[in-house]
């Protein structure tokens, strides 16, 4: 009777495992449409987490990794636009629905929870999509992040050169744990 409890026990923690899928690679970039010009920034820094039982999804991404084509750019994105060292990361958790792990097929699904950018934290829900295939989860989003909305300063001088909204996008590949 002990062996069949232990065994259960053991079986039960090994189910509850592979439930959970953490990012393998990660890409996340933005795109501002500005007036002057357009800003564009890539990110593969990411970390993520899915857990399938519950469907559960949350990911953090360091803002200081970030790479920009000038680095100029980069500079002033982290020290005057984002503060860096005081909110080092943008981080979002929250549930997908729509998502089935069974299904072989591409899900749209959408992610509600909350994201967390520049220190403010707002509910948001972020359309996308999933694919289980070759035991691994393939998800990707575009959505749109107006700027204001988590209190991101846009100096009057360069009003021009930085949109109100920037456009984000999202790939993960995630594995079993």
């Amino acid at each position: 009777m002990k062996k069949l409890l232990i065994l259960s026990l053991i079986f039960a923690c090994l189910s509850a495992h592979a439930q959970k899928y953490v990012s393998e690679k990660s890409f996340v970039s933005f795109f501002s449409d500005a007036l002057l010009e357009d800003i564009t920034a890539d990110n593969k820094k990411a970390s993520s987490i899915i857990n399938t039982a519950t469907n559960d999804i949350a990911f953090s991404i360091p803002i200081k990794e970030f790479q920009f084509a000038k680095s100029l750019m980069q500079e002033h994105f982290n020290e005057k636009y984002m503060e860096s060292d005081k909110y080092p990361k943008s981080t979002f958790q929250g549930k997908l629905n729509g998502f089935d792990m069974k299904s072989t097929s591409v899900q749209n699904v959408k992610a509600t929870g909350k994201l967390t950018i520049h220190g403010v934290t707002k509910d948001v829900e972020i359309p996308g999509t999933i694919e289980v295939k070759d035991s691994k989860i393939y998800v990707k989003s575009k959505f749109i992040v107006k700027v204001a909305d988590y209190k991101v300063e846009i100096p009057t001088v360069v009003f021009q050169n930085i949109a109100e909204q920037v456009e984000v996008t999202v790939d993960f590949v995630y594995k079993p744990q």
